[in-house]
């Protein structure tokens, strides 16, 4: 691969980076380093006065570079004022939460996401991480987005073993894929990343969907973006959590 094209993982990154507008304030929870990296390509972006509330601790910290945990008390540094938990909730509760970016073990079409559970919550077959505040802040933040980095029929499901979080709003999904518009509805794709057949999104989707029917095109990576990103992930730590089309090689069939 030419070292000058977008990764998946840059793409995702970016399309989670353009759901932030300037001004916003801008919100990460426990294992976010995707959405940790989309908010500081942000910030030395298109968004330089956006206001960022990280779940560790700290308001505006300074961030140089992503780091492998996103509990890292690196995340500290540089902080304008210490924010807790208690702190976002109450932000979010009171409508000053912009953005949110979650993740979740399963999504399906009507934009219900399972964190808790395999199988049900009276006899699990596997426990997942856990809610962890996110079926409240969901519903409190202004504009939640849903990320899956690896896409398939494993995580995008009919329906939800559990439903953790589940909102009557549209809700955005962006995936290594494409983009989702996921309600109560139904979900429609809005978007498909760069040479992504849609045959491959269906092939790697356990829901239905329609399409719509002029999907977006998401805006070309600029130079300086792609090196903004690279310079706050030196360590390339984004590849390893996104999959992506184009990592398959020909001849190799879709798994889901």
């Amino acid at each position: 691969m030419n070292v000058s094209l977008p990764t998946p993982a840059e793409r995702l990154v970016t399309l989670l980076a353009a759901e932030i507008h300037e001004g916003a304030v801008v919100a990460t929870g426990v294992a976010s380093p995707l959405p940790i990296l989309a908010i500081e390509l942000a910030r030395r972006t298109h968004a330089p006065n956006l206001t960022y509330l990280a779940c560790v601790g700290s308001m505006n910290p300074r961030i140089e570079r992503l780091h492998g945990s996103t509990e890292d008390l690196a995340y500290l540094e540089g902080r304008t004022m210490e924010v807790s938990i208690a702190d976002l909730f109450d932000h979010a509760r009171r409508g000053r939460v912009d953005t949110i970016f979650f993740g979740a073990a399963e999504v399906d079409g009507c934009g219900r996401t399972n964190l808790s559970a395999a199988g049900s919550l009276e006899a699990p077959t596997v426990k997942f991480p856990g809610v962890a505040g996110a079926c409240s802040l969901r519903r409190w933040a202004k504009k939640p987005v849903l990320v899956v980095p690896r896409q398939g029929r494993r995580n995008l499901v009919e329906r939800v073993q559990v439903a953790s979080t589940q909102d009557a709003r549209p809700t955005r999904m962006v995936t290594d894929l494409g983009v989702f518009e996921l309600s109560p509805e139904g979900a429609c794709l809005t978007a498909l990343h760069d040479d992504v057949p849609l045959a491959v999104v269906r092939e790697r989707t356990g829901f239905s969907f329609t399409v719509r029917r002029e999907l977006e095109l998401p805006s070309p990576i600029s130079a300086a973006m792609l090196e903004a990103l690279r310079a706050i992930d030196p360590l390339n730590l984004r590849d390893a959590l996104v999959g992506g089309y184009s990592n398959l090689t020909p001849g190799n069939s879709v798994r889901p």
